[in-house]
């Protein structure tokens, strides 16, 4: 392990933004450095796998990748963004080996414990340069308490196609091989709708679109969706619903290492009655705080992001949803923007918190009726 200088420090150097508003400013965007490599993944007919309504375990696949990788890494910061169905992150020079493990490992995972196909690739910074993109980085804090990494260029879009050709693939580990998921869990319900609807939003440039009029895009939607309450927020005030035992019950026991899956499953099922127990009434146990920790968890969701698009999911109205929707349909009419909107009445949240005791726990939220995947779909449906 190598002592980190020169670009391995380079995320950490990164100055974080506070206003989202502030998004598509340029000025807040760093080049990665050309020895750096971008992972992605994603899972195979994910859309197949949401009409079997098999939402959380798409999701549960999304964050393990992260997971998996923070784990690898011992928890040093570095920029990813979780994508509903996938995830995307950045890795420098002497953190490159233990991330492929990660990536090989969290693919044999999937498809050993959660029946599903996940492909996984590393594509270095320098080809994606090499294709005339670029990739750059910035960071954004909905808190206090942590940041999440906003990507910009291009070059995280192309990463991705490369990805579903077949290029850069790393392969699965072997059958039965255990990624460290240690922290990743989804004991939250889904978290109904208080305002109309949860609205799942995907907007990206078109091929030809100019960057100005896009950015002017991109920053009318985030002006009108702040006007609504929280900026719509689907995470309410109080945290996500929470009972016992937990709806995610059995993916947390599959995550876990150690003995068989009765075994896991036990255990389990011990741990989040003790949590529940706890976080129903509001028990302080030495220096964890409940009511603190259910702030912490509302003010770190991920229901806003960019990478190489603009990616929401907002508690609105059929008002907002409709000014939206007006507003997106006539950008996509002067060739700026392909979108997908996609409609249900909850969302979900999946949590990587690998201690509670700190406030940098992150939580993704996506849709629980399809989300971004749905969304997706229906972008892809679009002319480009």
């Amino acid at each position: 392990m190598t002592t980190p200088d020169g670009t391995d420090v380079f995320y950490g150097a990164i100055p974080v933004f506070r206003g989202f508003g502030s998004l598509m400013d340029p000025a807040m965007y760093a080049p990665l450095p050309d020895d750096w490599t971008v992972g992605v993944a994603d899972i195979v007919e994910s859309t197949k796998a949401i009409a079997n309504q098999r939402y959380k375990a798409v999701n549960m696949a999304g964050a393990a990748v992260i997971a998996a990788v923070t784990n690898a890494l011992d928890g040093r910061e570095f920029p990813f963004v979780f994508g509903g169905d996938g995830a995307s992150f950045a890795v420098a020079p002497s953190d490159l080996a233990r991330a492929r493990e990660a990536l090989a490992a969290t693919a044999a995972w999937v498809q050993q414990d959660l029946d599903l196909v996940m492909r996984v690739a590393l594509v270095p910074v320098k080809d994606i340069r090499a294709q005339g993109f670029d990739i750059k980085v910035a960071r954004f804090g909905p808190s206090a308490n942590l940041s999440y990494a906003m990507f910009s260029g291009g070059g995280l879009g192309w990463a991705d196609a490369a990805m579903k050709r077949g290029e850069f693939a790393v392969p699965a580990a072997e059958p039965g091989t255990q990624p460290d998921l240690s922290g990743l869990s989804c004991r939250f319900e889904e978290i109904p709708s208080s305002r109309g609807l949860i609205l799942s939003v995907l907007v990206v440039p078109t091929k030809a679109a100019d960057p100005l009029r896009f950015r002017k895009v991109i920053e009318d939607i985030i002006r009108l969706v702040e006007r609504s309450p929280d900026a719509g927020r689907p995470v309410p005030p109080g945290g996500p619903p929470l009972r016992w035992p937990p709806a995610g019950v059995e993916y947390e026991a599959r995550a876990a290492r150690g003995g068989p899956l009765l075994k896991r499953r036990t255990v389990v099922l011990a741990v989040t009655l003790w949590a529940y127990v706890v976080m129903r009434f509001g028990i302080k146990v030495g220096n964890f705080v409940p009511k603190n920790y259910v702030q912490q968890v509302v003010e770190n969701s991920d229901f806003r992001k960019y990478d190489d698009g603009l990616r929401m999911i907002l508690d609105c109205t059929v008002e907002l949803e409709r000014e939206l929707a007006a507003l997106l349909a006539k950008a996509a009419s002067e060739r700026i923007v392909r979108y997908g909107l996609h409609r249900q009445d909850a969302a979900m949240m999946t949590c990587f918190t690998p201690s509670v005791m700190r406030s940098d726990h992150v939580h993704f939220i996506d849709g629980a009726r399809g989300g971004y995947a749905s969304a997706a779909t229906a972008l892809k449906a679009m002319a480009a």
